[in-house]
């Protein structure tokens, strides 16, 4: 089955699509970002394409017949010159308008759930943000905080590793982290910094307020500036072989520990 047009007759498939000028679209690909797009009403989709058995993967998910009609059929290596080399796909992509800048006040406001954030000092590679952005999602968080200028476009890799969490997950893009620390504070939120250093457990974050968990670079780390800023700092206990976790792990074990008294 394939989609339709308005007259009911099948699409005009596309086994060579062409890159179009750049108008400002980015690119979505992979079945679970792209799958996520699709079903949010708020992502605008200017065009994709599909191989078969993606678009019969699509077409059992129940996703609106005009979202389904803008995507045409495509071999893997006609998407495969859409997009960046060496790019994993998976036989679906979608080029479409980036969402919609969430502000903080109206997605941080506490509603009395304890749901958690997440906040992003200076990581910048995708696939750490994309599974962070994943955990956070599966977490319950209210949001993501992102720095504007060192955050890659939630799109592409990013996206991919997220698996469809950025369609879900409000991202507030802040120009300064200490700011948007305080902005949090202000509302309530317990700022808990993640710091190897830190004499204090995760164990000990509290459990009265809703917790802002504080992520920084790997290797890196907090700036300095934005460590000041949290309330306090803290560690996840891990053996003395292993000097650090990975990002994304260190935010998934912090998240749980923020909410597992309250998911």
């Amino acid at each position: 089955m394939q989609p339709q047009n308005k007259n009911g007759r099948r699409r005009k498939t596309d086994s060579s699509p062409r890159p179009k000028r750049d108008d400002g679209a980015l690119w979505l690909y992979g079945r679970h970002a792209a799958a996520a797009a699709l079903a949010n009403p708020n992502r605008r989709i200017k065009r994709g394409f599909a191989t078969r058995n993606a678009m019969d993967w699509l077409l059992t998910l129940n996703l609106a017949e005009q979202r389904l009609a803008l995507i045409e059929d495509a071999r893997p290596d006609a998407i495969d010159r859409l997009l960046q080399p060496g790019a994993v796909h998976q036989g679906l992509a979608l080029e479409a308008f980036d969402l919609e800048r969430a502000r903080l006040k109206d997605v941080c406001e506490p509603d009395g759930s304890k749901r958690p954030v997440v906040v992003l000092d200076q990581i910048t590679d995708p696939q750490n943000i994309g599974a962070v952005f994943r955990s956070a999602a599966a977490f319950g968080a209210r949001a993501a905080i992102v720095q504007e200028r060192r955050t890659p476009p939630l799109s592409g890799a990013l996206a991919k590793a997220a698996a469809g969490a950025i369609e879900t997950l409000p991202c507030v893009k802040a120009v300064n982290i200490a700011r948007a620390l305080e902005a949090l504070k202000d509302l309530g939120y317990h700022c808990a910094g993640l710091a190897g250093e830190s004499a204090r457990p995760v164990a000990d974050m509290p459990r009265d307020r809703p917790i802002a968990v504080v992520l920084g670079a790997e290797g890196a780390g907090l700036r300095q500036l934005v460590g000041e800023t949290c309330d306090a700092l803290y560690r996840i206990p891990i053996t003395r072989e292993m000097e650090s976790l990975n990002v994304s792990n260190a935010a998934a074990i912090a998240l749980y520990e923020a909410t597992r008294q309250t998911l």
